[in-house]
């Protein structure tokens, strides 16, 4: 077996070689995933917060079958359904460009994972902590936003970390509808060269190298936000 890595050094027939063609590809990965993880932290925190008011019950129904929807249709007929359907149900969808729309697809089931996660980080939480803003007269809102909910991102950073990683893997079915991504380049390189191997493996060690990234920046952010002599028991509860 032969190895010909000067292969990223030859013209693609476009102009550019096929190592620029690879960094771009890695580009508009990076792009999908960091755009998508916007979508699923912002939708997946108040989903995820909705489903554990008090108060609500129809607002908790409502979160539940948001997570229940996007958690239980595959992620490959999510994009499908956004890129082909979604566009003709609501014609003014149709001149947004195929990323955007697998940035909703993307985020939208992300979103439903993460908001598994932050409930489950607020039921972690004694319930004293939602008694004490309370008692300092917050309203329920404030109490999460200034007492619940930085305490759960805390206890939840390391299952976010490992979703942020598959989020990076999972924009590789970004490559159905047509987006350049890493996934993509890969196929059509190895089509025009005839060295999967060489490409393949190109393509794993940048996928690697941007999950290595991912986990420690997140790996950075916990020993920054944690707070001194605070220890969760079993994710059940914790104290001072």
């Amino acid at each position: 077996m032969s190895w010909d890595w000067k292969i990223f050094l030859t013209d693609d027939g476009g102009g550019r070689t096929y190592l620029q063609w690879m960094m771009d590809a890695w580009g508009w990965t990076l792009a999908v995933a960091g755009a998508s993880w916007v979508v699923a932290m912002v939708v997946g925190a108040l989903i995820g917060t909705l489903r554990t008011l008090p108060d609500s019950p129809w607002l908790v129904r409502l979160a539940n079958a948001w997570v229940e929807l996007f958690r239980n249709v595959p992620l490959l007929v999510q994009i499908f359904i956004w890129y082909f359907v979604v566009p003709k149900m609501f014609p003014a969808m149709k001149d947004l460009p195929a990323f955007i729309l697998v940035v909703f697809a993307l985020g939208f089931f992300t979103s439903a994972r993460i908001a598994e996660q932050v409930r489950a980080g607020v039921q972690a939480l004694p319930r004293g902590q939602r008694y004490a803003g309370m008692a300092l007269g917050f309203t329920t809102a404030q109490t999460y936003r200034y007492v619940i909910l930085p305490m759960a991102f805390r206890i939840i950073i390391p299952p976010l970390t490992s979703e942020s990683m598959n989020l990076l893997k999972n924009s590789s079915v970004a490559f159905a509808v047509s987006i350049a991504e890493l996934t993509m380049f890969a196929m059509q390189a190895q089509e025009e060269t005839s060295r999967g191997i060489e490409i393949y493996l190109a393509v794993t060690a940048l996928y690697a190298v941007s999950a290595f990234a991912v986990n420690r920046v997140m790996a950075y952010v916990e020993k920054r936000v944690q707070i001194p002599g605070y220890i969760v028991a079993g994710t059940a509860g914790g104290g001072h």
